[in-house]
């Protein structure tokens, strides 16, 4: 089985990055990292790819006159080392998505979308929220990124209680258990090509094993 070339896009402490390099580094993860995009070079996930030898780009927002310019040349970056799978962990400025990346571009978001998501909906401000509304479950959902914040297809889903004294801080811990769980599950299964998406209907087969 051929294993997909990956960019993780991260914008802070890069948690997710790490995760997935360590189930990588277990043979669970059947990928091959070939970039790391930060932000901001004083990311500390930057360290986790310099550890694991993936090459690295700085590129913030503010280095470009425009929305455009700044997608076309992060989707340049991917072009050129033959991306085959953009994931965003953590990575907080919007990027359009061209034609030829359709599809090819995932996001893990912290709560059961489409409660508490869109623009400005980050960290702990989606925990506060879903606690200050009084939910009682929230969650972490993987998927695809269109042109609108966190509207992109559903690809899965995993759910978590949420207490009546739980503070941001604690939810937050027990959905990035499931997060830390999820999102290399949905990333293999893409890369054994068991998503498949239809309009706004994704299939997730079952792993065989």
């Amino acid at each position: 089985m051929s294993r997909p070339a990956i960019a993780v896009l991260i914008s802070g402490g890069g948690t997710t990055l790490k995760n997935l390099l360590s189930y990588h580094q277990r043979g669970l993860l059947p990928v091959r990292f070939e970039l790391v995009v930060s932000t901001r070079a004083s990311a500390r996930g930057l360290t986790y790819a310099q550890q694991a030898s993936i090459s690295t780009e700085i590129v913030a927002r503010k280095m470009f006159q425009s929305a455009e310019a700044h997608s076309q040349h992060m989707f340049g970056l991917f072009r050129d080392r033959d991306i085959e799978l953009v994931v965003m962990g953590g990575y907080l400025d919007h990027l359009l998505i061209p034609d030829d990346y359709q599809h090819r571009v995932i996001n893990i978001h912290p709560s059961l979308i489409p409660a508490f998501s869109g623009k400005g909906f980050y960290g702990n401000r989606v925990h506060q929220a879903a606690i200050d509304f009084g939910v009682k479950l929230s969650g972490c959902t993987v998927h695809f990124v269109d042109n609108q914040f966190d509207h992109g297809p559903i690809i899965a889903q995993r759910s978590c209680p949420v207490h009546i004294d739980d503070t941001a801080e604690r939810l937050q811990t027990r959905v990035f258990e499931l997060e830390c769980r999820l999102y290399p599950e949905v990333i293999r299964g893409i890369a054994e090509d068991r998503v498949h998406i239809d309009g706004r209907q994704v299939n997730f087969a079952k792993a065989s094993d």
